[in-house]
């Protein structure tokens, strides 16, 4: 049943059990009041004792299968303490208990109800006779009372029918009424199942639960496409960067076979340089695959709660305390042959922060390849670290600022650096590493005015690692 249909069928029940209990209490209370109205006739109708007594003494009672007539439909009879009764007028009713009592004088009165030979019940009132063992009862039939109440079930019943048919009507324009915002959201998503447009945004008003869904799903649907969109920038990009090497060294091997081929050798310098060329390449199509690779993870956001990004969370063999100063002596040590003509000088104090060891010792290393890319020979390259921030100074041409904002978008690369080796995904890893692990990084340009571009990242910790921290 849709969902329609069961807000039409719950607000139908409920308006049922309502007037259900209403009606039930209405006629409860209707008998009570019309029962109480009947006893209160019976309490101001009473039959001369003198007449009563005459009557029995002279043996002018009615035969039980002969009832006398009566046009009130009323029944007096006379009960003795034995249980014998003398009916007056009206037909024989069952002699009870409370009448008996009555006669032998133990109540002075009973009102309660009994039952006539042809089963119709009777309200019956039964009073003392004075001086006499006798008791006579004055009773009128119940079915005065029964049929006001059988019209009263039937209004009942008819008026709680068309409520509950009013309520089961309300309940389904209400329900469309209320839904039509789902239905306009369910559209919508069919539609992007069916055409994968993500481009629609739902009209979101007011602030109720519906609103929010809406807008809930326009951030979704914006965050869809914004991924689809860097999807397909990262596709196209990739393909422009390996297309470069891929022909270059397509040409090479192309030369390489055709030399072969024709039998015409190569000079010996030519060959070797070919090879070197083709030995360079394959390396930086490798560095630009596993750029690749590293970037195709799942981003993930710095929990500041427990000091990792989640999908890391939890897991020991990859995060824990780390000395951001001892990761950076090591990609010291590794970037070091990388400039065999550079003076690298470090100046490190202690620092500890949480994070992954090889991602964060793989963005020193990439801010370090960086300087020494663009250092002059004999130049100095120098990485310092103090409370938290790490610096990594070059005297090389600097990046202009109007690069600055660029340099940590994919692929990006100043027009100046685009005839060296490089992918331009190196600062983009740079730059999701630290935002896992909670810090921040920038460029710019050196605080003493002297050429070249200072990179700086600041991660959070302290100069001390905590006690029992787990090592990583």
């Amino acid at each position: 049943m849709p969902l329609r249909g069961r807000l039409a069928m719950l607000a139908a029940a409920t308006v049922a059990l309502a007037v259900a209990a209403c009606a039930t209490t209405c006629w409860f209370l209707v008998r009570a009041q019309l029962l109480s109205s009947l006893d209160d006739s019976l309490r101001d109708n009473s039959v001369a004792p003198s007449a009563v007594v005459d009557r029995v003494r002279s043996g002018q009672c009615t035969p039980p299968d002969q009832p006398a007539p009566n046009p009130f439909g009323a029944t007096v009879q006379v009960v003795d303490t034995s249980g014998g009764s003398c009916v007056i007028v009206g037909r024989k009713l069952d002699v009870t208990t409370a009448d008996v009592r009555v006669a032998e004088r133990d109540r002075r009165q009973s009102l309660h109800t009994a039952r006539a030979a042809n089963g119709t019940e009777y309200r019956v009132r039964t009073t003392q006779v004075p001086g006499t063992g006798l008791a006579v009862s004055l009773a009128r039939p119940m079915t005065e009372i029964d049929e006001s109440l059988r019209n009263l079930a039937l209004i009942l019943a008819l008026v709680g029918g068309a409520g509950v048919l009013g309520a089961a009507g309300a309940g389904v324009a209400l329900a469309r009424a209320g839904l039509r915002p789902v239905d306009r959201l369910t559209g919508a998503v069919e539609h992007i199942a069916r055409t994968e447009d993500l481009a629609v945004r739902i009209p979101a008003e007011g602030d109720d639960e519906i609103a929010r869904l809406s807008r809930s799903f326009n951030a979704m649907t914006e965050a869809l496409a914004s991924s689809r969109e860097l999807q397909q920038q990262l596709i196209a990009d990739a393909g422009h960067e390996l297309r470069t090497p891929l022909t270059s060294l397509r040409t090479n091997i192309d030369l390489l076979v055709r030399s072969e081929e024709t039998g015409r050798a190569l000079p010996e310098d030519d060959r070797r340089e070919l090879l070197a060329s083709v030995q360079a390449q394959m390396t930086e199509l490798g560095e630009l695959i596993g750029d690749l690779q590293e970037l195709s993870r799942p981003h993930a956001t710095y929990d500041a709660a427990t000091g990792t990004a989640p999908g890391e969370a939890g897991d020991p063999a990859h995060s824990g305390i780390v000395g951001l100063h001892e990761i950076v002596e090591r990609a010291v040590e590794r970037v070091r042959p990388r400039g065999p003509r550079l003076t690298l000088t470090t100046a490190l104090e202690p620092w500890y922060v949480r994070g992954e060891p090889a991602a964060l010792e793989r963005s020193v290393v990439n801010l370090l390849d960086n300087a020494i890319k663009f250092s002059p020979e004999g130049g100095t390259v120098r990485t310092a670290l103090h409370d938290g921030t790490l610096t990594v100074r070059d005297h090389g041409p600097g990046v202009p600022a109007e690069d600055l904002p660029h340099v940590f978008d994919r692929f990006w690369r100043s027009p100046s650096a685009r005839s060296l080796p490089g992918s331009g995904l190196g600062l983009s890893i740079v730059a999701r590493t630290v935002a896992q692990s909670g810090g921040q990084v920038w460029l710019r340009r050196p605080e003493d005015a002297g050429p070249g571009t200072e990179a700086v990242l600041r991660l959070p910790g302290a100069p001390t690692a905590p006690p029992g921290a787990p090592s990583p």
